[in-house]
């Protein structure tokens, strides 16, 4: 199936996607638009017959329970209102917890790297054939890009990879930016993944930016793409013809002409137009059929045999994976100590990256907190979020956030006071809790945790 260049849709650049020439596609989280309610910039997109990919964020299917059945239904409905061809979603897992572990569930906030161990596999596998019995359309899964690495992995990425799309005929969306993330964090060489995983089954690619700090690759989505990263996708591209090629930016988005040329760069880089570092990019070599929704491959795919253990994972395996899911989110989001075996800088690390995002992802679905707070919004929200785990989601989390403060009776300002006040009045009820209530709730939380 063919999709050509396409761009990450996202309502900040609504209108220069419209403009851009040469977009051939888009792709929308799916979990940020309503089947009925369409933004009209998508229904006009749509109209002119270019093709819509949702692209899921919250299934975890990387996670130890098996998949919710609400959010299958509604990556679905998604699939369904956007007359889309395949949807996507990602290897990691996003919340632990729960029945399996006698905890209650924790949410990352975040995508979180899967450990590549046999169990770990047949986990993923399960919950994989569960989501593709529940889609209507195919569906293919995202590389991550990760800060920590397990202790006790057993496979590399691409073996990983290639063992997932064996046991479960699943797509794959290769972000060649995670790809160079991961070689930067964790020492892994982006050629050798690529030889090892099967790229006949790339639906299609990601291309994105980021920058470094302290020696660390952050994934921001929020950077022009670099050459590192189009050098990766140049041997990619010399390795198979990709269906589909996407630019993502999530933040800080630049000019409509800065968009375009980032376009025409990864353009170039597709078709071999350009000489570029990582090696020419040819033409696949044979007939050129594809097999399902991939491209065709430049070469076979020649990863070496991995040898499974005879059972393929233990029999309680869920059981394992949410014990050890469950310690590793717990030390990043509630302060508990770190699991044997990770390394404690690192950990920290991403226990700050988490809080980070947590706080700009509430600025977005409660702007009205950082103009009420101003300069004090971000301290404050992280204040707040160290040992305070989210449980409910992001919005849950902003009347949280702003119940804490008016409980300890902040801002110290009184028109500042009283204007979250309104606020909080308007979305939760009538009054907030005294501070005896809310020294309740919290020693019942406790008894809970311990």
């Amino acid at each position: 199936m063919e999709l050509g260049i396409g761009i990450g849709w996202r309502p900040e650049i609504a209108d220069a996607v419209e403009q851009l020439p040469g977009v051939d596609w888009v792709e929308v989280v799916a979990e940020n638009i309503c089947p009925g309610h369409l933004p009209a910039a998508l229904t006009r997109l749509r109209s002119r017959g270019t093709r819509i990919v949702p692209h899921g964020v919250s299934l975890g299917l990387g996670g130890a329970d098996r998949p919710s059945a609400q959010r299958l239904a509604d990556l679905a409905e998604r699939a369904t209102a956007l007359g889309a061809p395949l949807v996507t979603e990602h290897i990691a897992f996003v919340r632990a917890g729960g029945v399996l572990t006698a905890s209650p569930q924790l949410e990352a906030g975040h995508l979180l790297p899967v450990p590549r161990t046999w169990d770990a596999l047949k986990v993923l596998c399960e919950n994989v054939r569960i989501a593709q019995d529940s889609l209507p359309v195919p569906l293919a899964l995202e590389n991550i890009a990760a800060l920590i690495c397990w202790p006790g992995e057993e496979l590399t990425e691409g073996q990983f990879l290639a063992e997932l799309v064996e046991r479960t005929g699943v797509g794959l969306l290769i972000d060649v930016a995670n790809l160079h993330t991961n070689h930067v964090n964790r020492g892994e060489n982006p050629a050798t993944a690529l030889d090892e995983l099967p790229v006949e089954a790339i639906a299609y690619v990601h291309v994105a930016g980021g920058t470094e700090r302290d020696g660390i690759w952050h994934d921001t989505h929020a950077h022009p793409v670099t050459e590192p990263i189009l050098d990766i996708l140049s041997d990619l591209r010399a390795r198979v013809s990709p269906p589909g090629v996407l630019l993502e930016r999530d933040d800080d988005f630049p000019a409509e002409e800065e968009l375009a040329a980032e376009l025409t760069t990864i353009r170039g880089r597709v078709t071999g137009q350009r000489g570029v570092r990582g090696g020419e990019a040819r033409a696949p070599e044979g007939p050129g059929a594809r097999p399902r929704i991939a491209g065709a491959p430049a070469r076979p795919h020649t990863a070496p045999v991995v040898h499974a253990p005879t059972e393929s994972g233990s029999p309680d395996a869920r059981e394992g994976v949410a014990l050890s899911q469950a310690a590793l989110l717990s030390a990043l989001v509630a302060g508990t100590p770190a699991p044997e075996g990770f390394d404690s800088q690192r950990l920290h690390v991403q226990s700050r990256a988490l809080a980070a995002k947590r706080a700009d992802v509430v600025a977005k679905v409660a702007p009205e907190l950082p103009e009420i707070l101003g300069d004090g919004y971000r301290p404050a929200f992280l204040a707040y979020a160290k040992g305070r785990p989210m449980h409910a989601g992001y919005r849950r989390d902003a009347l949280d956030f702003a119940e804490q403060l008016l409980v300890a009776g902040r801002p110290d300002d009184d028109n500042t006071r009283r204007l979250l006040t309104c606020w909080w009045e308007e979305r939760a009820a009538a009054h907030p809790p005294r501070r005896g209530t809310r020294l309740v709730r919290a020693a019942r939380a406790a008894l809970v945790r311990w």
